[in-house]
């Protein structure tokens, strides 16, 4: 497969949309948004928020695409309430593309982008109960913290922080 990652580009907030519905639909719970409510998001919306995501160091999105096919994507923004903190959210590899390391690609396009901007520390949520998202950031050297959360979109399941540092001596 010679799939790429990039940074999504504005214009691309259709094919943004498109993705985002495939990923909610293949894997409700791993989300904190909900199929429903994403698919009621006008087209300006999804346009803006490609603009927005496409440059600078506030928020970010990075897809997957093969051969002009969109295979993935994942997010992260920089935490307002917290200096030096980006957090990866909505990280999805479609399942024709599992097990291709696509998924490994992304978050470290994320680290990449994190890195660059100075922060000294990504942040993310995983649903429990969610086994190859868990080894997958542990192989990327994330740890557990002690946080746990109701799953916004199923309060009836929660979801642990995972972190990783970018800066000696940060825990």
């Amino acid at each position: 497969m010679a799939a790429r990652v990039r940074r999504i580009e504005p214009g691309e907030g259709p094919r943004l949309r498109d993705v985002r519905l495939r990923a909610l639909g293949d894997t409700p719970s791993a989300f904190a948004s909900s199929l429903g409510l994403e698919a009621t998001r006008p087209p300006t919306a999804w346009d803006e928020d490609a603009l927005v995501r496409s440059e600078g160091w506030t928020a970010a999105t990075f897809i997957v695409e093969d051969d002009g096919t969109w295979l993935g994507l994942v997010g992260a923004y920089r935490r307002a309430d917290r200096t030096g903190v980006v957090e990866l959210v909505s990280m999805w590899v479609d399942p024709v593309a599992r097990r291709d390391g696509l998924g490994a690609r992304l978050a470290a396009e994320v680290l990449e982008w994190a890195e660059a901007g100075g922060a000294q520390r990504v942040e993310l949520w995983v649903a429990t109960g969610n086994e190859r998202a868990m080894s997958l950031y542990r192989r990327l050297g994330f740890a557990s913290a002690s946080d746990r959360q109701a799953l916004p979109s199923d309060p009836c399941r929660d979801e642990v922080r995972m972190f990783l540092s970018l800066a000696p001596g940060d825990a």
